[in-house]
Formats: structure tokens, C-alpha cells, sequence
């Protein structure tokens, strides 16, 4: 039997706490409380789509504004990511997704082979969704690629309307990963020719 993927991860700073639990094989059931509510829709969004299950606590210095606590969050999801994926053995290790929503188009490509890179190409109408910036979604994108040690190409091809382009992409992040962290029967060892990642 495979055991559980999932991860816990804690990250207490003088400016946020964070409590972020991660399982991959999950059914997308997501308690999602961050003190920012579009951020609260779009991690519910993610994991709904790619199937994991999620919990999020976070507090932080919201009175400043949003970037720590965000940020923080990040972290965590990444670092929680590349616990539960253990030493990557059997996974399918690359995958990507198209997802529309309404006028937008959204395209997300993920390379788990532990090399952190992120491509972030979008451009945002409104300095703002709910009370998160939009300059600051790509340097989420960004940190989750950091700290989960993957390769993350994100683009939103078109787009009329900033909360579908937004939606359509954190869609696609879950869907992309989802595939990318299959277990492939076939597979021995881990995803690489060189055989180590």
C-alpha cells in the first residue's frame, strides 16, 4: 500500500504564523483562512482542482498589508509540496493545463525534477482583487516554485476581466500539479535519465 503524501508544515515570524497541512491524494476539500479573501478563493480554487486536500491558518501583519502574510503562505505550500513528495520516486514529474473561464484563458506547465524556476507572464488591469495586489500574485507563483523546488511556467493568454484571468490560472496550477504528481505504475525510481533528481 502507498503510503500517505502529505505534509504539515509551521512557519512562525515576527511578522505571521502559518499552519498549512497538504495531502496530494486528496479530494480537494480545502479550509482555506488567511485573513485575505481573495487569496482564501483562489487556494480553495487550487485545490478543489487538483484534487488535494488543504488547511490553512495564517495570521500576519495585515494592518501593514498582505505581502507577508501571502508570501508566508507561499512558503508553506511549497515547502508541504516537496515534503509529501518525498524523494519524488514514480512520479510523472511534468504536466501542464489550459483552463478558460469565461473570456480568459489561462495556461500553467510544471517540471517537478527539483529545479526552482519560475516564468510568470501576465498582465494585470487592476492593481488589485479583493485586498490582494496583482503584482503581487506572480511573487506567489514565484515562491512556490522556490520552496517546492519545481519549474513553473504561468501565462495568461487573453483576458478581458482580472478575477477569471486570476481564477483560470490558480485552476490551472492545481490541475497541472495534480498530473504532474501522479504515481505512473511503470515508473521505477525516480523521473530523470540521469537517475537521480
Amino acid at each position: 500500500m502507498t503510503p500517505m503524501r502529505q505534509a504539515t508544515i509551521s512557519r512562525t515570524t515576527k511578522e505571521t504564523s502559518v499552519e498549512l497541512a497538504l495531502t496530494l491524494d486528496g479530494s480537494g476539500q480545502a479550509d482555506v483562512h488567511t485573513g485575505i479573501g481573495f487569496y482564501d478563493h483562489m487556494l480553495t480554487l487550487f485545490a478543489g482542482h487538483g484534487l488535494f486536500d488543504l488547511t490553512v491558518r495564517g495570521q500576519g501583519d495585515l494592518h501593514v498589508d498582505e505581502h507577508h502574510t501571502a508570501e508566508d503562505v507561499a512558503i508553506c505550500l511549497g515547502q508541504a509540496l516537496d515534503r509529501a513528495l518525498g524523494d519524488r520516486s514514480g512520479i510523472v514529474r511534468t504536466a501542464h493545463s489550459y483552463v478558460p473561464m469565461d473570456e480568459a484563458l489561462a495556461f500553467v506547465a510544471v517540471d517537478l525534477g527539483g529545479r526552482p524556476y519560475c516564468v510568470f507572464d501576465v498582465e494585470w488591469r487592476t492593481p488589485r482583487l479583493g485586498a490582494l495586489s496583482t503584482d503581487l500574485i506572480g511573487h506567489l507563483f514565484e515562491t512556490l516554485a522556490v520552496h517546492g523546488r519545481l519549474n513553473l511556467h504561468a501565462r495568461v493568454l487573453y483576458a478581458r476581466n482580472d478575477h477569471h484571468a486570476c481564477e483560470a490560472l490558480f485552476k490551472a496550477l492545481g490541475r497541472a500539479l495534480d498530473a504532474a504528481t501522479q504515481l505512473d505504475p511503470r515508473r521505477r525510481g525516480v523521473p530523470s535519465t540521469k537517475g537521480v533528481l
